[in-house]
């Protein structure tokens, strides 16, 4: 009696995992196979890339996450602000080719003082002004004015028995300046050069006032 083969042979054939392994093998290559014709068909030189992720969208100031503006709108520009323009005030006038008189008269009507240089020229006329003409100035500033010819000739006016401060003004108007020798209140008693006497412009008449002068020219006080 011989043993009977119970076992599976070796010889039977090939592995079945090997069978599968085979298998897949061939279905994967099919598919690509497939997948490459498909391309074929479509027209396509070469696969498609896979698509680069989305790259995050940066406004343009470069700052991430600021709103981006709406392409065709405007966005309107900040305020300005303007500061108030300081005032101009009071000016030097435009005296230049003016005669001296007029240009004097127009200082004093603007509250301003005056000078006057005389020159060695002809004429009456102001040459030039300091400060210069539309230079800004405050109240009560004195404007030196260059005339072209020399100093005129003007009348000394009377002022004994005059106040002291009109006796000043008048001789103001009339081109000369007061000098005062016994102060600047009171009754003028007595003045120099003597009234109606010859004199030129810018000249200087003494002028003593509340007092009554002595032989040798100082005062005395009034009884």
């Amino acid at each position: 009696m011989t043993d009977g083969d119970t076992g599976a042979r070796d010889d039977a054939g090939p592995d079945r995992s090997t069978v599968l392994l085979r298998g897949g093998l061939a279905v994967v290559l099919l598919a690509a196979v497939g997948a490459t014709g498909g391309w074929i068909l479509a027209g396509e030189d070469d696969p498609p890339a896979t698509p680069p992720a989305a790259a995050e969208a940066l406004p343009s100031t470069g700052t991430p996450g600021a709103a981006r503006s709406t392409p065709g709108r405007s966005v309107p520009p900040a305020p300005r602000t303007t500061a108030p323009s300081r005032s101009a005030g009071l000016t030097v006038p435009a005296l230049v080719g003016e005669d001296f008189k007029d240009a004097r008269d127009e200082l004093r009507e603007k509250r301003l003082g005056w000078r006057l240089v005389f020159g060695s020229g002809t004429g009456t006329t102001v040459e030039r002004t300091s400060p210069e003409v539309g230079a800004e100035v405050q109240p009560g500033r004195t404007v030196t004015l260059w005339v072209s010819g020399p100093a005129p000739a003007a009348t000394v006016p009377d002022v004994v028995g005059d106040d002291c401060d009109d006796a000043a003004d008048e001789l103001v108007d009339e081109g000369f300046y007061p000098q005062y020798r016994t102060g600047r209140t009171g009754t003028v008693s007595r003045q120099d050069p003597a009234g109606d006497g010859a004199g030129r412009w810018n000249d200087q008449v003494s002028l003593w006032c509340g007092a009554a002068p002595d032989d040798d020219g100082s005062a005395s006080p009034t009884p």
